[in-house]
């Protein structure tokens, strides 16, 4: 397990659990690893409910269900302040610019994962609920 660099905590928002930083994080700096045991996506497209599979390539996903894997906490966003970087089989979380103490750090999941699981019931992220507003 990879633990974040930086101090966080884990608190309720209105779509679920999400991840937020204790402390400034500059622009371009490694938060977090997306972590949990690597499946093959044959295994992956067998298993119903999969809102924590992370496709890493075509062949190999990374099941990020394991409590232990903090990153799955990070929640959607359509304007995001952070992004997932694939490298080889692992997944890291960076920061796309400047995020301030005590806020949420969100990426965006992509077209595919939001088309399935977000779209049906309506996208929750700051951007989305500000528009409503």
């Amino acid at each position: 397990m990879t633990k974040s660099r930086y101090s966080y905590f884990i608190k309720r928002t209105p779509h679920g659990l999400g991840f937020f930083t204790a402390e400034p994080i500059p622009a371009g700096k490694r938060i977090v690893e997306y972590t949990g045991p690597l499946l093959s996506n044959e295994e992956v497209d067998k298993r119903k409910n999969g809102k924590y599979f992370f496709g890493v390539n075509t062949k190999w996903s990374i099941d990020g269900t394991p409590r232990s894997n903090i990153a799955r906490y990070i929640n959607h966003s359509c304007r995001p302040n952070a992004e997932a970087i694939v490298s080889g089989r692992r997944v890291w979380i960076w920061s796309k610019r400047a995020i301030k103490a005590g806020e949420e750090i969100s990426y965006n999941y992509g077209k595919e994962y939001f088309d399935v699981h977000i779209k049906p019931v309506g996208c929750k992220c700051v951007k989305c609920t500000e528009k409503k507003r």
